[in-house]
């Protein structure tokens, strides 16, 4: 069995309660691990393009807001 089907199943085995508190915590952890990966990359510069192509269109009034 795989790391991932032991995961699987344990998940699986969780109470309502306890899969809430689950769900609660892994959104955290993907949140943080989403973060920590847009950090890399814009340190890295492989943001750059889509910023500038962003400021651009805001210049031309090609934007609107949220």
């Amino acid at each position: 069995m795989t790391k991932l089907e032991d995961i699987e199943r344990a998940v699986a085995g969780l109470t309502p309660d306890e899969l809430a508190r689950f769900r609660q915590w892994f959104e955290a952890f993907d949140a943080a691990r989403f973060d920590e990966k847009i950090e890399r990359d814009a340190g890295g510069g492989r943001l750059d393009r889509s910023a500038d192509q962003a400021l651009a269109d805001f210049r031309r009034g090609r934007a609107r807001e949220l």
